[in-house]
């Protein structure tokens, strides 16, 4: 028969385990979560305290951490110490207990003499557990251990002894010296017993609990104190920070930079504020150049376009009124049209290559140029625009790490400067040696006066106005040569007197080598052409 009232239990199976361990899991899983998300609030609500109230918050965390850990050690440290000099005074008492417990062990168990050593009170325990102590409310409650001490029978230097913390039976904390000090009877006969000598820690108790509140109160007084100090510090020490604060929102108000801070010092603040300094004044003077590079481009783009305009408007005019213009007049003008549009291109085309983002020396990409190629083409299209002057020519190889485009618009502006400037069937000298590229012309020269102007942009002088030109042209050579990292001049020849006449010498100094680097040249090197000194 089978009991159908009997509940049955059904078994356990694997997948009810895999279904606990997969809550387990998902309950793990979720715990993380909550962390991870009480970790990003509170470092959200720490963003949101200013730097100074941070600086302030984790020096005063950091000072009290230390103030705390030591007054913590201070304290545990003292109360070694004077329970060390209790038990060091209980073991110097034991000297007259173990003298006179031995003579007067009867009188002391029956209470007719009285004992006392002054600093301690003893008490006796025998091996059986019974103690024999002069007065009853000063008795040490004995503990099994103290009895195994007493039984031990051990003697001298070798005697079982120990110090512990313990109560007497009207409950006072004392400190105990237990030590076994067995007593020879007559006959031969010894009674094994312990010594037990106690000290109150009253007294010790006490100092402990005045130097804790010392050490709160000392503690209070520090961190308080650094507190202040430390909110004192930092808004001294955040003033140039708060300084370059309120420039940066002066110059995202106004917008205009320029604006500098007062550097204090040689810290990394100060360090900060020198940039700043730096960086403000850099984007003035960028918005300078640029506001008169746009006054500048706008003036010289006048000229030519009233002219433009001026011309249209006559041709449109002859042709709305019927009256044609004499042709002799209609081919001036068409010519004068194509100067202009020539002119307005080039100055565009000056004004694009200046635009362009400048970079410090070593900073840009470059590639490897042989110069004394670019100097040879350069001085194709000068014998092309200056068909009855005399070129004599010295190119020694150098190659040089430079942008190609830009070093051979730089070349070829520097010798339509000598064209432009040189008398008809005049001589133009152009060497290049060491690294050195010169272009000497025989023109009128360069006035001194004139001299710290030559790249200036827009700049021409006086006496040059009346020739075309849109005096961009040695601006962007200066620009071109600082990129490449060389140097550019230019002034009178040698033994000729500023604006005196006897012409003008142009030098271009770059780094570089006589022979292509080994590796990978770049485009503009032309492995495959060899290397020749150019003698022309």
């Amino acid at each position: 028969m089978v009991d159908q009232g009997a509940g049955v239990q059904p078994a356990q199976g694997p997948a009810t385990n895999d279904q606990e361990r997969a809550t387990d899991g998902r309950g793990q899983a979720t715990d993380r979560r909550e962390r991870a998300a009480d970790r990003r609030a509170a470092g959200r609500r720490l963003a949101r305290v200013s730097l100074r109230g941070r600086l302030v918050l984790l020096t005063v965390v950091a000072i009290s951490l230390a103030v705390v850990v030591c007054s913590t050690a201070s304290w545990f440290l003292a109360r070694d110490r004077m329970t060390s000099q209790v038990d060091e005074t209980l073991r110097q008492s034991v000297g007259p207990v173990s003298k006179t417990a031995v003579h007067h062990l009867a009188g002391l168990c029956s209470g007719t003499e009285q004992y006392d050593t002054g600093l301690a009170i003893p008490t006796v325990v025998f091996a059986d557990g019974h103690a024999c102590p002069p007065d009853g409310g000063k008795t040490v409650v004995v503990t099994p251990g103290d009895v195994a001490i007493a039984a031990s029978r051990t003697s001298g230097a070798h005697a079982d002894s120990r110090i512990r913390t313990g109560r007497t039976k009207d409950g006072t904390s004392v400190r105990v010296y237990v030590i076994s000090m067995p007593v020879n009877q007559p006959g031969g006969a010894t009674l094994p017993m312990a010594v037990l000598v106690s000290q109150p820690l009253a007294p010790v108790q006490q100092a402990l609990r005045e130097l804790a509140l010392f050490l709160a109160a000392l503690a209070a007084v520090v961190i308080t104190g650094t507190a202040l100090g430390a909110r004192w510090i930092a808004r001294t020490a955040l003033r140039p920070v708060n300084q370059l604060t309120e420039a940066v929102e002066q110059i995202a108000r106004t917008q205009e930079p320029g604006t500098t801070i007062t550097v204090f010092g040689h810290d990394e603040i100060a360090r900060l504020s020198g940039s700043f300094n730096a960086m403000s004044t850099a984007l003035a003077h960028s918005r300078e150049r640029q506001s008169q590079l746009i006054a500048d481009a706008g003036h010289e783009l006048r000229t030519p376009l009233t002219s433009l305009r001026t011309n249209v408007d006559l041709l449109v005019r002859s042709q709305e009124t019927g009256r044609a213009l004499p042709e002799p007049t209609r081919t001036r003008m068409v010519a004068a049209m194509k100067a202009q549009l020539v002119e307005l291109s080039t100055l565009i085309n000056d004004l694009l290559e200046l635009s362009r983002p400048t970079h410090a020396a070593g900073t840009k990409p470059l590639d490897v140029v042989p110069l004394h190629e670019v100097a040879a083409r350069a001085l194709d299209r000068a014998r092309l625009r200056g068909p009855g002057l005399t070129f004599t020519v010295e190119l020694d190889p150098w190659y040089v790490r430079a942008d190609a485009h830009t070093m051979e618009r730089a070349v070829i502006n520097l010798l339509d400067n000598a064209v432009k400037f040189s008398p008809p069937g005049g001589a133009i000298e152009v060497r290049l040696r060491a690294g050195t590229l010169t272009v000497r012309d025989h023109g009128p020269g360069i006035p001194a006066e004139d001299l710290p102007h030559v790249f200036d942009r827009f700049w021409r002088s006086p006496s040059a106005r009346q020739m075309p030109g849109s005096g961009l042209g040695l601006a962007i050579v200066a620009q071109a040569i600082r990129e490449a990292g060389g140097e550019v001049s230019l002034g009178p020849a040698e033994g000729a007197t500023a604006g005196a006449g006897d012409g003008a010498v142009a030098t271009i100094r770059l780094p570089g080598a006589p022979a292509a680097p080994a590796g990978p040249a770049g485009p503009a090197a032309r492995p495959d052409r060899p290397a020749q000194p150019d003698r022309r």
